[in-house]
Order: structure tokens, then sequence, then C-alpha cells
């Protein structure tokens, strides 16, 4: 092969490589974002939660409500727990791995029963599997039903609100089966609380 060959062939395929990494990498990128714009924009752009104009979290990724020593605050609904990096860690999306025979997560499943059921005034065989594990993904922003109306008490007595008005607020947030029949009822932790801090203290 001549060296006007070579350069011939190199200079196609340079150009080939050009076009293509326009029309992929960028026609392609713009035409996707503008539909995704157009159709879903919430998603699009993360599914962020505002409160008094402020973002404040996600709809789709859950986070805790704890102060700066990992302690539960009393005042807040609480989230299951993560496995995500330190917990919460959106770049960190894990699950734990760990089997159900395996004694680190048995101690740590038997811990956080006794401290809910310490926290909540309740029985340790009351507290729903979902306050003792974490999800697949470490950030899941749901709890069961039976674990955001365990909570009602203590959350109503640390806020000074009665008990109805709090399970009312725990009711009107519980979201059914997608599609009326798949997957099972939950609540979404962050907009209960943005709903309960708007209620006052």
């Amino acid at each position: 092969m001549n060296l006007r060959s070579l350069i011939r062939q190199y200079g196609v395929a340079l150009r080939a490589m050009v076009v293509f990494t326009l029309l992929l990498g960028a026609v392609y990128t713009a035409v996707v974002t503008g539909v995704a714009q157009l159709v879903a924009p919430a998603q699009a752009n993360g599914s962020v939660v505002q409160h008094d104009g402020a973002p404040v979290g996600s709809a789709l990724i859950g986070q805790s409500f704890t102060d700066k020593d990992g302690e539960a605050l009393p005042e807040w609904f609480q989230s299951r727990p993560s496995a995500a990096g330190d917990g919460y860690d959106a770049s960190a999306s894990s699950g734990s791995n760990l089997g159900s025979e395996n004694a680190d997560l048995i101690k740590a499943v038997e811990e956080r029963r006794s401290a809910i059921a310490a926290r909540d005034g309740v029985a340790p065989d009351s507290v729903p599997v979902d306050a003792l594990t974490a999800s697949g993904s470490g950030l899941d922003p749901h709890i069961s039903p039976e674990y955001a109306l365990e909570q009602v008490d203590r959350v109503a007595e640390a806020r000074h609100l009665s008990v109805d008005r709090v399970r009312a607020l725990v009711e009107g947030h519980t979201q059914g089966r997608d599609l009326g029949y798949l997957g099972e009822p939950t609540v979404n932790v962050l907009e209960l609380n943005l709903a309960l801090a708007d209620l006052g203290s």
C-alpha cells in the first residue's frame, strides 16, 4: 500500500469518526434530552422536591433525618436504613450484599430492632421489616404505612401535636399500589416530613 492510499484511508476514518461523534454524541443526546424535557420534565431533572422555593431533596432518593452524630431526630419520621456509602450516598448506591444468615447482618438487625422499639415505644416483635433492613439500592425514599404509623405517637409528642392529626397526615400521604395492583402501599418519607413541617409545631 502506497503512502497516498494510506493517507486517504486515514482521512476517511477520521471524517467518519467526526461525523458519528457529532451525530451520536451531540445530536442524539440533544434529541433525547429535549424529548425527556417535553414528556417527563420532573423525572428528567431528578424529581427534585422544592420547599419554600429551595430544593430539599429528591422524591426518588431517600435521606436521613438524624443529628450530626447520626441519632434519629424524634420530631421527624425516620427512613429505612441505608447501606449506600456512609448512608444515603447517592454516588454509592448499593445494598449491604449480606446474606440472611450473615452474623453481621443479624447483629445489625437486632440492634436496630431494639433501638427502634425503645424510640417508638413499641414491642420489638412489632417493628416492621423495612425499619430493620436496607433496600437493594440503599436509597429507597419510601417506608411502609405500618412503619410510618408506628412512628406517629413519637412524632406527635415531640411536636406537641395530636396523635389523630399526625395519623391523618400519614394516611393522606400513603400511596396505593401502582396501577392498583403492583407492589405494596408506601409512604414517601421526605414528602411526609415536609407536610409535617408545614403543620408547624
